[in-house]
């Protein structure tokens, strides 16, 4: 094979033919059936055309390429089969690359030259390197079969399609070749007909080229764009938008393209990885849980969810761990509300530890639907529940938040603010939260801003700070509306016994009373613990 580069340039171009720059490639056969006196008539044959061509870096190059059984890359006769097929293989990826000197825009040709059969099957490489743009001509010698030689060429075949009677015959092809060659191009003449993008100039003639992005129309001169929303997976969330070429994706007015090019969220970079777990203990009750229910829809309102946006998982645990649904599972806010509203409640006993072990192990897992680390997607972990727990949680605290996952606890009721300090993340103000009662519980939802906006929340959940004023009006309001409907209860029940002539000072028993006074210095103790914490702080 001699490349396309490796031929000197002509010494007197005045005397050559003025065609525009081609790219020629001479296939060979020099199977056993040429014998050498043919072979040299084919190299004359060759020398013969070449003389008549302006050759050089920026006009005509050309390559030659030999083949028998195999390609060889000498220039003597090779004694073997016919393998057409693999030669025009060779030509296609080997002898018109870049690397071996052919170039964009210019026209490739190729003369293929046997006298026999081929051994090997042509009809589709061929078919492939025509659809590559490669001009074929098949010139046929003495036994050469014309339906091979159909299959290869380039239509139209009256043009392509050469068959003579014996090598010495040869050079009457080589005569009609170079004034092809020689022809007028009519890409530089102009005559052209008005291609709409490009025309290429091929020896027998032009044909037009559209840019990428269109398609050419039956006219062969029309080009018209492609809709590549209706060609590709476009992956739009909303609305796909077609480009000469290429599409880019739109948003609903009030929403921003997130940096995945595709989804579509309330603000810039709201992807976020969320994972709840969600107190089902005894302690909790079922009407209560309703609300923790609700809970979880409201944080879930507040996010931006889709499959390439914000993903969410739900976790119950009591004495044991259910994963209600895994991350990958729902990718909307209206069927997570849906998924969480059919949760049924668990009760038993509170086992956060081991919520937090299967948190980490299994619900940030890739299998459930958690995004590589790689590509830097917060994950995020927040705990709900109402006691204290049954097991030790630092160990698999501290774990997850090694891990890189952030964590938030909220806590209700008879929640131990030790412990939820522990799951919470640095700074523990900003991760933690908590009220006496389920039916504040709401309020907790409005304040949290879990879609990581970095205009609205820097990345972190803003939740009221426990020791601030309102908070503590709030837990005294709380604690002394407890007390008081203790003592309603109290006066309503020696009411109730004096009306039945009972003495007032026996309407208690001494179980009752101390009952009473016990429920009654914990809630004063409550509300002066939670003063001395916030002196401390």
């Amino acid at each position: 094979f001699v490349p396309l580069l490796d031929w000197p340039a002509v010494r007197d171009p005045a005397q050559k033919c003025k065609s525009g720059p081609v790219d020629l490639v001479f296939l060979i056969d020099s199977s056993r059936s040429v014998r050498p006196h043919e072979f040299e008539t084919m190299r004359k044959f060759m020398i013969d055309i070449l003389d008549t061509l302006d050759i050089g870096p920026n006009t005509t190059r050309v390559g030659v390429v030999q083949y028998s059984s195999q390609v060889r890359s000498e220039s003597s006769p090779s004694p073997q089969g016919t393998m057409t097929g693999l030669a025009i293989k060779y030509m296609m990826n080997m002898a018109f690359s870049a690397e071996e000197g052919d170039r964009p825009k210019v026209p490739n040709v190729a003369v293929i030259v046997t006298d026999g059969r081929p051994q090997d099957r042509v009809a589709e490489v061929a078919a492939e390197a025509r659809d590559k743009g490669i001009e074929i001509y098949a010139v046929g010698v003495a036994r050469a079969d014309m339906t091979s030689l159909r299959a290869m060429a380039s239509p139209p075949f009256e043009d392509h399609v050469f068959l003579v009677e014996s090598f010495d015959l040869i050079h009457q092809f080589g005569l009609q070749f170079q004034d092809k060659l020689c022809a007028i191009d009519l890409c530089v003449e102009g005559k052209h007909d008005f291609c709409d993008h490009e025309c290429v100039s091929v020896l027998s003639g032009y044909h037009c080229r559209c840019n990428e992005g269109y398609r050419l129309l039956d006219d062969s001169k029309t080009c018209r764009d492609v809709d590549m929303c209706n060609t590709v997976e476009h992956g739009c969330e909303h609305q796909c938008v077609s480009t000469p070429g290429s599409f880019y994706c739109v948003c609903p007015e009030g929403q921003l393209l997130q940096d995945d090019g595709k989804s579509c969220g309330t603000c810039k970079s709201a992807n976020i990885d969320l994972v709840l777990l969600i107190d089902g203990s005894k302690s909790v009750r079922p009407q209560n849980f309703e609300l923790v229910k609700k809970f979880v829809n409201q944080v879930v309102d507040s996010l931006d969810i889709s499959a390439h946006g914000t993903r969410v998982g739900l976790v119950q645990y009591s004495s044991r761990v259910r994963t209600e649904f895994p991350l990958n599972m729902y990718h909307s806010a209206d069927e997570i509300k849906a998924a969480v509203m059919k949760v049924d409640y668990m009760e038993k006993g509170t086992m956060t530890g081991l919520a937090l072990k299967h948190m980490l192990e299994n619900s940030f897992s890739e299998a459930e639907g958690a995004r590589p680390t790689s590509r830097n997607i917060p994950r995020i972990g927040l705990v709900f529940t109402d006691g204290r727990s049954q097991d030790d949680i630092t160990e698999y605290a501290k774990k997850a938040k090694e891990a890189g996952i952030t964590m938030y606890a909220v806590g209700v009721g008879k929640a131990v603010e030790d412990e939820l300090r522990e799951i919470a993340s640095e700074p523990v103000e900003k991760h933690f939260y908590y009220t006496t009662d389920f039916t504040a519980i709401s309020t907790i939802a409005e304040n949290l801003k879990l879609n990581v906006c970095p205009e609205e929340s820097q990345g972190e959940i803003e939740v009221k700070d426990p020791c601030a004023c309102e908070s503590l009006v709030e837990f005294q309001q709380a604690t002394m509306s407890s007390l008081e409907q203790l003592t309603q209860k109290h006066i309503l029940f020696k009411h109730l016994q004096h009306k039945k002539g009972g003495n007032d000072d026996a309407l208690l028993t001494s179980e009752q009373n101390h009952l009473l006074n016990v429920i009654s210095l914990k809630l004063k103790t409550r509300f002066n613990t939670k003063l001395i914490f916030c002196r401390v702080k």
